[in-house]
């Protein structure tokens, strides 16, 4: 099961309380307190594995590491150990308690979530001609506390869309050595796959209907996943009635969840092009072309119109 949306509390480490302590070398005076060390601070760094924010499905609570006390001699507390949570790369880092929000875009960046506090001084900070033997330190600050939802949105260059049971999943093993479940029965896919064409990032997303920008199927579950991908892959089936129909709703759930989505470069396919006859067919494709001159009909088993898709997509990449 893909974790995509998940909330957690962050808590980063406290700074560690100033010393108050005296020389203890023979014929040496004055102060000798130690400061505080600083607090672990709490960072999300990016991978790779889409499957990272599963960690977090059950423990929901993370902790950096305080900052130790000053001790005398002039020994300050060592600071505490960062707190690295590993987080998809594509996660947004919504900060529920302060508002704003991360991004963390490529693997190995890290960025912020909370930081330690630091440490108090330690007495030997405090002296002065005036005040040669200071009793007065400082205690550590505590750490921030926020409580953040992790929110996955995939960053993929071509997105597939379409109704339930179109053929998106198919075409996705066909093309890539992806492995998505395929049956005949709507909503076979429960959560997004992504495949790899030389480089380029494809996802399968799962089946849309009319209704899904207000929560029904799916629902906006997985229309976030969507708004990073370059350009769209649209997908009727042949075996459908009413194929501009389908279009027309796909098209309308798509704007009314982000108008930008309509804005996107897309491409119109008509699947399973092997399951009607050539006059119903022709018929069909015909009037998808009424709205996009370059729509193609394919199937997984006609080895050219798959050549057509993978033409596309090298194209796409230059």
């Amino acid at each position: 099961m893909l974790i995509d949306d998940v909330a957690v509390r962050i808590t980063a480490g406290s700074g560690g309380k100033g010393a108050v302590a005296f020389n203890k070398n023979l014929m040496s005076l004055g102060p000798a307190g130690g400061s505080g060390g600083r607090g672990g601070s709490v960072y999300a760094e990016g991978v790779s594995d889409l499957s990272a924010l599963g960690q977090f499905r059950y423990k929901k609570v993370f902790s950096a590491e305080d900052g130790a006390e000053g001790r005398g001699q002039f020994r300050d507390g060592h600071d505490g150990a960062d707190l690295i949570l590993k987080v998809p790369v594509g996660t947004v880092a919504h900060n529920l308690t302060a508002g704003g929000l991360i991004e963390v875009t490529k693997p190995g960046e890290r960025v912020l979530l909370a930081k330690g506090g630091n440490g108090g001084k330690g007495n030997f900070l405090f002296r002065s001609s005036r005040n040669t033997s200071p009793k007065q330190s400082q205690p550590g600050l505590p750490g921030e506390l926020f409580e953040y939802r992790f929110e996955l949105k995939f960053i993929a260059d071509v997105g597939f869309v379409g109704l339930p049971n179109v053929g998106k999943s198919s075409m996705l093993n066909e093309l890539t050595s992806a492995q998505s479940k395929v049956a005949n029965y709507a909503f076979t896919t429960l959560e997004p796959h992504l495949g790899t064409h030389y480089g380029m990032i494809l996802a399968d997303i799962p089946g849309l209907i009319e209704g899904s920008s207000e929560g029904k199927g799916l629902g906006t579950k997985f229309l976030r996943h969507i708004e990073r991908t370059r350009t769209l892959f649209h997908f009727i089936s042949a075996e459908s009635p009413s194929p501009v129909a389908d279009y027309r709703t796909i098209r309308r759930e798509l704007g009314a969840y982000s108008k930008a989505l309509l804005k996107k470069p897309e491409h119109l396919f008509l699947t399973k092009s092997d399951v009607v006859d050539e006059k119903e067919l022709k018929t069909k494709l015909a009037k998808l072309k009424k709205i996009d001159p370059k729509a193609i009909a394919v199937s997984i088993i006609d080895e050219e119109s798959v050549k057509k898709v993978r033409a596309l997509l090298n194209k796409i990449k230059k």
